[in-house]
């Protein structure tokens, strides 16, 4: 498949299975350290009719891979790349929409730790570009440069999931999150697993589930 000209490199996998002429789109979005491959490897445990797409964040890290951003505390991107990085992602969402096969009414981010961040930051302030968003081990990045659409979620689902244990980004930094989400008119789905800073096998299953059910229009 011919990659098309975008703002960030990445991978993209055409349907195992699928008879629409435009599919049902899931971008992935890693965390620090990882790069466009590191979340590719979850495609057989999700509908196969989704068209996947993995980008890669746009700065090198010191320690290998890549990264969103800088963080200056826990829960508080860096201003400068979070910026940049919210930019250069939104131009890549309208380009994947445009250039690939997909169905632009059917548009969900699957976003890890940093990715989840970023996929907060998208969903929050271009609702009209995102069907659903699967949230993992991350946190909605306030006290930025963006304005969120609390009140123009509607067509919006989220699911969220976060370890107990997480070492990384605590669970009370999650549970603001639900907090935020639910004083919203989104649709959401919140669940807490006994791990750490990790994808689980249940909040994969549960994921899985939840993406097949609103592919379907659910």
């Amino acid at each position: 498949m011919k990659t098309i000209p975008t703002t960030l490199t990445h991978r993209a996998l055409p349907p195992e299975r699928s008879t629409d002429s435009r599919h049902p789109l899931l971008i992935f979005l890693h965390g620090r350290g990882t790069d466009e491959e590191d979340l590719l490897g979850l495609a057989p445990k999700l509908d196969e009719r989704l068209f996947l797409v993995s980008a890669r964040a746009p700065f090198p890290y010191e320690y290998g891979g890549f990264t969103w951003y800088d963080i200056s505390t826990t829960a508080v991107p860096d201003s400068i790349r979070f910026r940049e990085s919210c930019d250069r992602l939104h131009q890549f969402i309208l380009d994947v929409r445009a250039g690939y096969p997909v169905d632009p009414a059917r548009v969900f981010l699957f976003g890890f730790s940093m990715g989840c961040v970023m996929s907060f930051a998208m969903a929050l302030t271009a609702p009209e570009l995102i069907r659903g968003v699967s949230a993992n081990s991350g946190y909605v990045p306030e006290g930025t440069h963006l304005t969120f659409h609390w009140q123009e979620l509607q067509s919006v689902e989220f699911f969220v999931t976060h370890g107990t244990f997480d070492p990384v980004i605590p669970i009370s930094i999650a549970r603001r999150s639900e907090e935020l989400l639910r004083a919203s008119n989104a649709k959401f789905t919140y669940r807490e697993y006994p791990a750490g800073h990790e994808l689980t096998d249940g909040g994969l299953r549960e994921t899985a589930q939840w993406l097949t059910r609103l592919i379907d229009g659910g």
